[in-house]
């Protein structure tokens, strides 16, 4: 055994073994505080004509449905398709929000599939 090599791990691979440990721990409290942050966010989506709206959380949870008066006259068809529309909307909006928090809380990390 050639003095001096010890397990194979040389001081400059445990200070990158610590550095991913502390990126991986700001990680964590970054999710943490996102998710948070997501419980709280209120995002709308709405049908094309706006008659209605639909109000899901940052963690895509439903909130509210408001649909007018004028939407209810159109008839059950026409409004099932609104509020199926109205949900998409707001869906893909909160989908886009969470990704856009998460690209930013792991920007410069250098993660695989991120």
């Amino acid at each position: 055994m050639t003095k001096g090599q010890g397990f194979g791990f040389g001081l400059g691979k445990m200070k990158e073994l610590a550095e991913a440990f502390k990126k991986a721990q700001e990680v964590q409290q970054g999710a943490k505080q996102l998710q948070e942050e997501l419980e709280q966010m209120e995002i709308e989506g709405s049908s094309e004509d706006g008659t209605v709206k639909v109000v899901l959380s940052g963690n895509q949870e439903p909130i509210r449905v408001t649909i007018s008066p004028d939407a209810m006259a159109q008839g059950a068809e026409a409004l099932s398709e609104l509020v199926t529309i109205a949900m998409r909307d707001a869906y893909d909006k909160s989908t886009a929000t969470m990704r856009e928090r998460m690209e930013e809380l792991t920007s410069g990390l250098n993660l695989p599939g991120m």
